[in-house]
């Protein structure tokens, strides 16, 4: 593809995709037809190159409609931002779920991650590939994890057409369907080739073993309230902790977050009071608020659930943050891989928005808020803060070096916080119980409630929600673990393996940590004696070669060389392997120790644990 301006030109149906987003050119200088008065002076330069974080929803507007960017839809949408196509085309072949090269309207992702390909996902992927050929329109793509662990082994159909071109910033993919539960091939080839007759999804209560149980903190609402309708939530508690967090004032709300002990749940575990107040005292504005909505860790998916059951609590959340913290415009970063919760959570923003519950006067009381959605496109790195806020301001979502630290400049050199959607939703029974009875729950140290992510060989797969300190085998007695349990993961790739023998290790941030592993953000994945556990720890070797942004050299070369390693000991044990195991503890501490990021610094973690906790190699 040729990276200058060039003689290329865009279809109707691409320039109609950019124009619905960025409406329609003012000069030939942004793509219209030359006139005489353009001859004159430029215009659109200053203006257009501040709306370059336009970049990643126009790539979504363009992909949306036709499948694919062609050279003439990406040079259109540059000549609008005043963008270089090099830099465009760096961040248009960034994400996986994007193509810059021919391909049909059909999608079918078909998830190859931990858990689904231990429930068969090879065996639908060889299916679904011999029988959708090239005269079928469907292209076959192996995926990462699409967050649907509780159904596996799991698809995903994505059609592009012109009901499927988003229309504002946020985007939306109106034509998708989630096969799932199990993916038997025959369902999978008939939502490839007609999505609109796809099974309706299951309600997101099915991923809640739990529910309908009012009594659950964080997941009480799932399965009990609709999900459209904002009289249900408000009916059932909700705006209750909005109400209070305006009578206690933004010090008064940061001061109850803080004496409540509430930590991080994205897997860093920061007290999230500390975060807030920081951002809060910052004198540069405006500030921003920034909802990490972009869970692609394998086997994390209770991000997802919460948006689908229970959007209103997400939307009350990320109001209370911003009044908190003196933030008068948030962003949802939402994963691309999520087009359900992209419905519900748009939905349930307008109907805020309608109500008086975002906008200018925000219940009355003068502060000003409102959301925007910015969909991701398939990069795990993204979830990483620094890198996200690189995405959304429309780079390549490569991390950024600390400090300055986001709450002094973060989401366009401005003060920023960020937080995960279960951080956020945590915050409303912080709000309504008190600080005191919050921190009552949990331990001293790990305070409140925690939602865990359990998939894999077991009888109840999804998100249950248990009080920090409940014991790892309390968790997998109640989602029914099955006999022959040889190992489980805690904390997804980026986690550590334990032995059967240790289960009553306490799921808490500290007790995990003195066990020798991570409790991350929260998944638990288990494998019984039928997956070979060589071939697990190959998948998370490659997958982390796929995730990586390539930035740093420890990384990039890091990660190919451990896959490279495990590729060479797949079928040899003992002697023969202790060269390559030597080499890849050498690869895994060089990566730890320089790169710039989590992904590097954790991708030797689940290999490390496999090979010292399990002897997977003996």
């Amino acid at each position: 593809m040729d990276l200058r301006f060039g003689d290329s030109k865009p279809t109707d149906e691409e320039r109609a995709a950019v124009d619905a987003l960025l409406g329609p050119p003012e000069s030939s200088w942004e793509g219209a037809d030359r006139s005489d008065a353009d001859l004159r002076w430029a215009r659109g330069g200053r203006a257009a190159r501040d709306r370059r974080d336009l970049l990643l929803p126009g790539l979504h507007a363009l992909n949306d409609r036709v499948g694919w960017i062609s050279e003439g839809g990406l040079d259109y949408l540059c000549r609008r931002l005043t963008v270089p196509p090099s830099e465009a085309y760096g961040v248009a072949t960034f994400y996986s779920m994007f193509s810059v090269r021919p391909r049909p309207a059909t999608v079918l992702h078909v998830c190859t991650d931990l858990a689904c390909a231990a429930a068969g996902a090879p065996r639908l992927c060889e299916a679904a590939e011999a029988r959708l050929g090239p005269e079928s329109g469907v292209t076959v793509e192996r995926s990462p994890c699409l967050g649907l662990c509780e159904r596996a082994p799991a698809a995903l159909v994505v059609r592009a057409g012109e009901d499927a071109a988003g229309a504002t910033a946020g985007g939306g993919v109106t034509r998708a369907a989630a096969v799932s539960a199990p993916a038997a091939p025959d369902a999978v080839v008939r939502a490839a080739l007609a999505p609109e007759n796809a099974p309706e999804e299951p309600p997101a209560a099915l991923a809640v073993p739990q529910a309908p149980d009012p009594g659950l903190l964080l997941l009480g609402r799932v399965g009990t309230v609709d999900p459209a309708d904002l009289d249900d939530y408000r009916a059932h508690g909700g705006y209750t902790a909005l109400r209070r967090a305006f009578g206690l004032g933004p010090a008064g709300v940061i001061r109850e977050v803080t004496d409540s002990g509430l930590l991080g749940r994205g897997g860093a575990a920061f007290p999230t009071g500390r975060k807030w107040q920081a951002t809060a005292s910052q004198p540069d504005h405006p500030h921003y608020l920034v909802c990490n909505a972009d869970e692609s860790e394998p086997g994390t998916f209770k991000d997802r659930v919460l948006m689908e059951g229970d959007p209103y609590a997400l939307v009350e959340a990320m109001t209370i943050a911003a009044y908190a913290t003196g933030a008068r415009h948030g962003y949802l970063y939402l994963r691309g891989e999520y087009p359900r919760a992209l419905v519900r959570m748009e939905h349930a923003i307008a109907q805020a928005r309608a109500r008086g519950l975002l906008g200018d006067d925000v219940l009355g009381q003068g502060f000003s808020f409102d959301i925007e959605i910015r969909r991701g496109a398939g990069a795990y790195i993204c979830g990483e803060e620094t890198a996200l806020f690189n995405s959304i301001e429309g780079f390549r979502g490569e991390p950024r070096s600390k400090p300055p630290f986001p709450v002094e400049k973060g989401l366009f050199g401005k003060p920023t916080v960020a937080n995960n959607v279960e951080t956020l939703v945590n915050v409303l029974p912080v709000l309504t119980l008190g600080a005191q009875a919050y921190a009552a729950i949990g331990t001293g140290a790990s305070t409140g409630p925690k939602l865990f992510c359990v998939s894999g060989s077991v009888d109840r797969p999804g998100i249950y929600e248990l009080p920090f300190g409940a014991t790892l085998g309390e968790l997998l007695t109640l989602a029914g673990v099955r006999d022959g349990l040889r190992a489980v993961l805690l904390g997804g790739a980026a986690g550590g393996f334990v032995r059967p023998d240790e289960l009553d290790i306490p799921l808490t941030f500290e007790g995990t940590r003195e066990a020798g592993t991570t409790l991350g953000s929260g998944v638990v994945m288990a494998f019984d004696d039928t997956v070979p556990l060589p071939r697990l720890l190959l998948r998370i070797a490659e997958f982390f070669r796929d995730e990586s942004c390539g930035q740093c050299v420890p990384c990039r070369v890091g990660t190919v060389r451990q896959e490279e390693a495990l590729h060479r000991i797949a079928e040899r044990t003992g002697a023969d392997a202790a060269a390559d195991i030597t080499l890849l503890r050498e690869v895994g501490r060089a990566m730890r120790d320089a790169s710039i990021c989590g992904l590097g610094q954790t991708a030797w973690n689940a290999v490390e644990s496999a090979i010292d906790r399990l002897g997977a190699y003996e």
